[in-house]
């Protein structure tokens, strides 16, 4: 049988009715928090497939991108999100800066922090792993 959300127009209250296609419309619906049959239908979400190019266009929406430089927060869960429209493990070390960011540490915080990083006098924080490990691509 189908389920109905509903909210009650007197206290507010959400709530789901289940009722067969034959009721729906003929059937009263009363608040089973107050009783008031004065309640409206509120529409159910619907999911959408999309392409994997139409996620990626999502994502790459100039719009979404205008608070990454100001928020490490909000950077984090982009870079989360890319991650994970992509479908790819991006190893340990991606974890752990967006785990970073998604805890409000800056760019620059992280990038110090890291090997090869401005902590170790370093500027290489950023390379590759294969690269910092073999002294640089030269």
């Amino acid at each position: 049988m189908p389920a109905y959300t509903y909210r009650c127009r007197a206290c507010g209250a959400r709530f789901t009715v289940r009722m067969s296609y034959r009721d729906y419309g003929r059937k009263a619906v009363a608040c089973p928090h107050c009783g008031c049959t004065a309640v409206e239908r509120v529409p159910s979400r619907v999911r959408m497939l999309r392409s994997e190019e139409a996620m990626l266009e999502a994502l790459a929406d100039p719009a979404r991108l205008g608070a990454l430089e100001e928020d490490p927060r909000a950077l984090g869960k982009a870079m989360r999100e890319m991650s994970a429209a992509l479908g790819e493990d991006l190893g340990p070390e991606f974890d752990e800066v967006v785990a970073r960011l998604e805890r409000g540490q800056s760019p620059e915080e992280i990038e110090a922090a890291l090997p090869g990083g401005e902590a170790d006098g370093g500027g290489e924080a950023l390379a590759p792993a294969g690269e910092r490990a073999s002294g640089g691509a030269g």
